[in-house]
């Protein structure tokens, strides 16, 4: 919520809002095998459904934007719009070799990711922010507190969830959703790289817009919070992917799902 609240806020005159924690975050849960982003999305609508929703559109942040994406392409019906920001939907696992990422090692990754340390936090900030804070602003006391709060469970769980989107990951098997699609992306984002955000355009086609934020980075919801709010604001309240004509606004029937890890609101519990 300390990513999504101010954005919330805002959306809740246009829509009735779901956040719910992922599998692995917050209080959720599963005692199933199942690491993929597929999984993650079947339980998401699930959970939709228990909630009596039939028509939604979803934005998806960085992990939560693969089950978003996951999530679109499954149940094309019921999504309507769909905004992915910042997440490597269109990357494939050859990818990890060939030199697109700043870590290629996939375990030297989930560490940083999954941070246990402070000093691994400080090297998460410097991946995720443009201009992250000057290390001797931030105390590695605060970091750790941070790490006991947010970072301290589920942590083999979430390492997994990791290693499971590159595996055996090719374009040529990530289906083309049909739903209108706004693509937000950090100009200089150090964890899924631009070229990414390029790949996903030039995949779905003429159906999405790719707006760079610029200055940011991959958490560019935290860095231009207001410039992110406005261009979802134009896409799923003004329905103006640039360039487009007026539509209506919507009434607060529609449904907005936000797909984040670090989410806390509505839970799952899977068996």
């Amino acid at each position: 919520m300390w990513q999504w609240g101010d954005t919330i806020r805002k959306m809740i005159p246009f829509f009735n809002i779901f956040v719910p924690d992922l599998v692995f975050f917050g209080d959720s849960y599963t005692t199933r095998p199942e690491r993929s982003e597929s999984f993650q999305a079947q339980c998401v609508m699930r959970l939709m459904e228990a909630n009596s929703v039939k028509k939604l559109s979803l934005v998806g942040l960085s992990y939560g934007g693969f089950v978003g994406y996951s999530l679109a392409a499954q149940f094309s019906e019921a999504v309507e719009r769909v905004v992915i920001c910042c997440a490597g939907v269109c990357m494939e696992e050859k990818d990890l070799k060939e030199g697109v990422f700043k870590v290629s090692d996939l375990e030297e990754a989930a560490e940083i990711l999954v941070p246990q340390t402070p000093e691994k936090l400080r090297e998460l900030l410097g991946f995720a922010m443009f201009k992250p804070p000057p290390s001797t602003l931030v105390p590695s006391c605060l970091l750790a507190d941070f790490i006991d709060v947010m970072c301290t469970e589920y942590t083999e769980e979430k390492k997994a969830l990791i290693r499971a989107i590159p595996k055996d990951r090719k374009l040529s098997n990530i289906t083309r959703i049909s739903q209108p699609t706004l693509i937000l992306w950090g100009e200089y984002d150090k964890i899924f790289p631009l070229e990414l955000g390029h790949r996903l355009q030039r995949h779905l086609g003429d159906n999405a817009h790719l707006v760079v934020i610029k200055g940011t980075g991959h958490a560019f919801i935290v860095e231009k919070p207001k410039e992110c709010y406005r261009h979802l604001k134009s896409f799923l309240v003004d329905l103006q992917p640039p360039p487009s004509t007026p539509s209506p606004i919507p009434n607060n029937e529609n449904h907005l799902l936000s797909c984040k890890g670090e989410a806390e609101k509505i839970t799952l519990k899977t068996a």
